[in-house]
């Protein structure tokens, strides 16, 4: 069977900074047209940090889309200035927690919502932290708080319902198999 959508008709609706909305006519694998509604988004990278004490990194923001404060790992966009995700998790974590790491190492990547955004996220671990003296500028629109949170308090947050964006939630199950591995007392 052919799953490829011919695009037959593009408009684009809104280009704002960060997203730009298109709606698209597409010719299906049977012959029949339909519309997609696509947020075309930039790329971003996220960072699962760990303490010394083996406390997450995590940071506290007001999230209007949900209007609601969010308890997330820091991440941020793939700027001009980044030469990769890399460098983007670098420069995004300095900037969102005051830290810089020794140690980074890839540890996955995938599409946020692929049904309407083509937005993709690359997720980094970041260990043997330590903070800056001076570090980078938090970007002018963001009020950034940090939390640094043992693995119960982390749960914690998230019974709450204060740590619910997907990438934070991935992080959490990513530490918890971690320390599953580590065979640590788990619930």
């Amino acid at each position: 069977m052919d799953f490829y959508e011919e695009t037959v008709k593009s408009k684009s609706v809104f280009k704002g900074n960060v997203t730009e909305y298109v709606v698209e006519q597409v010719r299906l694998p049977n012959g029949k047209l339909a519309q997609r509604e696509i947020v075309r988004h930039d790329r971003a990278a996220a960072i699962i940090a760990f303490t010394e004490e083996d406390k997450l990194v995590l940071v506290k923001q007001y999230r209007k889309a949900i209007e609601q404060v969010s308890v997330e790992i820091p991440a941020g966009l793939i700027d001009e200035t980044d030469d990769n995700g890399l460098s983007a998790a670098k420069r995004e974590f300095e900037e969102e927690t005051g830290y810089q790491a020794k140690e980074w190492s890839p540890v996955t990547s995938y599409y946020s919502t692929p049904g309407f955004t083509d937005e993709y996220l690359e997720i980094f671990e970041a260990k043997d932290l330590s903070k800056v003296d001076s570090p980078l500028d938090q970007d002018e629109d963001e009020t950034i708080e940090l939390i640094e949170a043992s693995y119960d308090e982390a749960w914690e947050l998230y019974e709450k319902g204060e740590l619910r964006d997907s990438k934070s939630v991935f992080a959490l199950f990513y530490w918890k198999m971690k320390r599953l591995m580590m065979n640590k007392d788990v619930e």
